[in-house]
This record gives C-alpha cells, sequence and structure tokens, in this order.
C-alpha cells in the first residue's frame, strides 16, 4: 500500500496574484483562499467554494451571452455590469457579486446557477433543526462553522432576532402543515387524545394509529382546559379532513370526563373508549396512605391485564367494595369509568397490542418530545405561540415514531371493530326506508 501523501505547499498571496496562468478575479479569489487555509481546513473548503461558485456564474453569462468582445451580432442577452447579492452558506447570508444579465428587450435575466445558491428555504430549515434540537437563538452565532475571519465578515442572518423571525416562519408553516393534512386515505384504527399544558394554556393534541402500526399525529386544539368544548371541536376537525369511523374507531384517552364526553359526542356508538390504566391506578392510589399504596396498585394491575375482561372487572370491583370502608374516595374513584378499563380486551385483542392499547403512553411519548422541544422558551407570549410551538414538536417527534408495538396484530382490532359497529348500529332495508 502507498503511503506516500502529496505534499502541499502554501504559497504567498502576491506569488499568486502574480501568476500569469490566472486571471485577475481568479488571482483574487485565489490569493483570498491561500489566506484562508490559514484558518483551517473548513475555511479554505468555504474560500475554494465560492471561488469555484463565481467561476460557475461566469461560465453561466458566457455561456448565454458568449465570450467578452466576441462580435456575435444575433446575441439574445449581453452583460450589464455586477450587483450585489447574497447566498446561502450553512447558518449564514454571505454577500457576494453577482453578475447581471438583460436580454435585448433591457429585461433582468435571472442566472440559474445564483438562484439555486440563493434558495432560502436551506437557511430556514437548518434554523428549524436548531431549534428543535435545543438551541437558543442567541447561541445560534456561536454554533455556526468556522468559515474564517473574511467570510465571517460579509455574512449577515445571523443575529438574534433574523434567526427568531425565521423559526417563527417555519413553525407558522408546520402548523399549517399539520392542521391541513388529509384523514380520508388513511385506514384509521384508533385515535389517542391528550392534553398538554403551556403556561395557562391548555393544548390538546390528537395521534392515530392506522391499520399498519404507524402513528400519525393529526391535530391540536387549544383551550384553558380539556373541556368537553375543546374535545369536541377539535374532533369535528378531524372528521372533517376526512377522519371515518364508520368501520368503527377505537379511542383511548387518560381519566379526563370531558375527552368521553366529546368523543360520544362526535362519534357516538361508532367509538369504543378505552381509558388509561395507569391513569387510573395512579388515581386511586393517590386517595390511600403511603403504605397502603402497593397491595391495591398490584390488585388492580392483575385486574386489568387479565386475560378474561369479565374475571378482570370482577376483580376489580371486588377490589372496590373492599375500599368503600375505610377509604370511600379511592373505591369512587376506582368506579368511575370502570368497564372503560377493559374495552380493548372485551374487543379480543390480546399481548402486545392489548398491552399498547390499554394506556395513553404512546401520545404521553410525542408530548414528551414536546415539552422537551420548548424547554427553553421563557415567556408564551399568546395562543399562537403556543400553537407553533406544540405542532412544531409533533412533527419533530413523528420522525422518531417507529410502528406501535404489536402492530401485526392490528386486523384483529379492525374486524374486532367493525363487528362492535354491526351490533350497535341499526341495520334497515328498502322496506323499512320507504
Amino acid at each position: 500500500m502507498n503511503k506516500n501523501v502529496t505534499a502541499l505547499r502554501v504559497v504567498d498571496r502576491d506569488a499568486v496574484e502574480e501568476s500569469p496562468q490566472l486571471s485577475e478575479d481568479m488571482a483574487r479569489l485565489m490569493g483570498e483562499a491561500v489566506g484562508s487555509a490559514r484558518e483551517g481546513l473548513l475555511a479554505l473548503s468555504v474560500s475554494v467554494g465560492l471561488m469555484v461558485f463565481h467561476q460557475m456564474m461566469q461560465e453561466e453569462v458566457t455561456e448565454r451571452v458568449g465570450a467578452k468582445h466576441e462580435k456575435n451580432p444575433g446575441r439574445l442577452a449581453s452583460r450589464h455590469g455586477s450587483a450585489a447579492g447574497s447566498v446561502v452558506l450553512g447558518s449564514r447570508r454571505v454577500q457576494v457579486d453577482r453578475p447581471r444579465v438583460r436580454t435585448a428587450t433591457g429585461a433582468e435575466a435571472t442566472l440559474q446557477t445564483y438562484g439555486a445558491f440563493r434558495d432560502d428555504d436551506q437557511l430556514s430549515t437548518l434554523v428549524m433543526e436548531r431549534m428543535l434540537a435545543g438551541l437558543a437563538t442567541r447561541r445560534h452565532l456561536a454554533a455556526n462553522e468556522p468559515v474564517g475571519t473574511a467570510v465571517e465578515a460579509i455574512s449577515r442572518s445571523t443575529s438574534k432576532s433574523s434567526i427568531s423571525r425565521r423559526f417563527v416562519a417555519q413553525s407558522a408553516k408546520a402548523l399549517e402543515e399539520l392542521m391541513a393534512r388529509d384523514l380520508s386515505e388513511l385506514k384509521v384504527a384508533a385515535l389517542m387524545i391528550d392534553g398538554v399544558h403551556f403556561a395557562e394554556h391548555c393544548c390538546v393534541v390528537a395521534l392515530v394509529i392506522t391499520s399498519d402500526g404507524t402513528k400519525v399525529p393529526v391535530g391540536l386544539w387549544l383551550g384553558d382546559t380539556e373541556n368537553k368544548t375543546v374535545v369536541t371541536a377539535l374532533l369535528s376537525d378531524l372528521t372533517d379532513r376526512g377522519l371515518n369511523a364508520t368501520g368503527g374507531l377505537l379511542v383511548v384517552i387518560d381519566g379526563a370526563k370531558a375527552l368521553a364526553a366529546g368523543v360520544k359526542k362526535v362519534f357516538g356508538d361508532q367509538a369504543v373508549i378505552q381509558r388509561c390504566t395507569l391513569h387510573k391506578r395512579r388515581n386511586v392510589t393517590d386517595h390511600l396512605p403511603k403504605d397502603q399504596r402497593g397491595w391495591v396498585d398490584q390488585r388492580l394491575a392483575k385486574a386489568f391485564n387479565h386475560v378474561d375482561p369479565t374475571a378482570g372487572l370482577r376483580q376489580a370491583q371486588e377490589l372496590a367494595r373492599q375500599l368503600e370502608t375505610r377509604w370511600p374516595d379511592a373505591a369512587a374513584s376506582l368506579h368511575e369509568g370502570l368497564d372503560d378499563m377493559f374495552a380493548v380486551r372485551k374487543l379480543g385483542v390480546t399481548g402486545r397490542l392489548a398491552k399498547s392499547l390499554t394506556n395513553t403512553n404512546v401520545i404521553e411519548s410525542m408530548i414528551s418530545i414536546e415539552r422537551d422541544t420548548t424547554r427553553n422558551v421563557k415567556r408564551w407570549r399568546d395562543g399562537t405561540m403556543v400553537k407553533r410551538w406544540a405542532a412544531a414538536g409533533m412533527l419533530n417527534a413523528e420522525r422518531s415514531f417507529r410502528r406501535l408495538n404489536g402492530c401485526r396484530d392490528v386486523p384483529v382490532l379492525i374486524e374486532a371493530l367493525a363487528r362492535h359497529v354491526g351490533v350497535v348500529t341499526p341495520t334497515c332495508n328498502s322496506q323499512e326506508v320507504a
């Protein structure tokens, strides 16, 4: 193996500028590149890249109007000096001189090379990624790549206010994308709903699970609490965008009565409500002395995870009767919505899928990423800001989603939901309609 490496020789700027093989512009750019070499390899690469970019623009101009001083009576465009411009370089905009071209009619012609490197979406996307990763606006400049003092001196769009404006625009775009998602093409098996609080605002968020176990954030609605009105508005928006529950729909919620009331109002008997068993266990044990919580929680876990939902329900009811005398509030908490603890297992769903759908861990995982995304926000200005950040956090969480544990058994759930709808939905024939 040949380990010989060609050595690089750094020459002085004057020596480069005096080279007879280089044009004046190229000599100047090469001189700047040589100077950048002393500041590191990345700074050198940036200088060389800018040099190549200038050369590409000049070649495009030559291709369109011909060589300088070339006699061409049939030319359709001509050079028209240069103008100040800027291109995107990493997390900044860098000022450049761009050549100008005018058509025979006097109209300004756009250079494709310049347009490609000027695209602002690249910079906005990078700002969005950094903000979602938790980088504060005031720290963006410190996180920028070391591109050399010469390039840094002509850079802009790196201030705190500039970064903030770009994030506002990108997060508003994320909110619009989330709230405009077409749900008519999704074969939805389950819907999860939960609330997350930002200061005095409560944001109710929704996530669906499709027939192949894919998790998809689909919407959010803002209010002060998880009340019935907010939940109803969210669900109505989802149905307007194509969410179809005619084949049956499993809706997984925590223990909030408002969520259950909103689901029943919008979907009626087409929805099967499963309340989170983990929330129920915590709610019940919170009413007990600390020395009594262990054995009660064990009994509840055994009942909720029983393979026979009827037997599990009997065990939970028996436990409630035992608690009624000494801890009536704990018993009342257990009785409330107890049937909904066994909805998934009553549908015949078992194993890993039952474990995934009898609690709200899936949507709470998304909410956890939302909270982590917003950890640097010190002051929530208004509801619009809350919705922008919440949407950005939901879409950020979606990128790390994996398919639902037990996803291979989702068809079992879909078939059970269809049977449920067939039982509770009255059928009619043409004679009855007449």
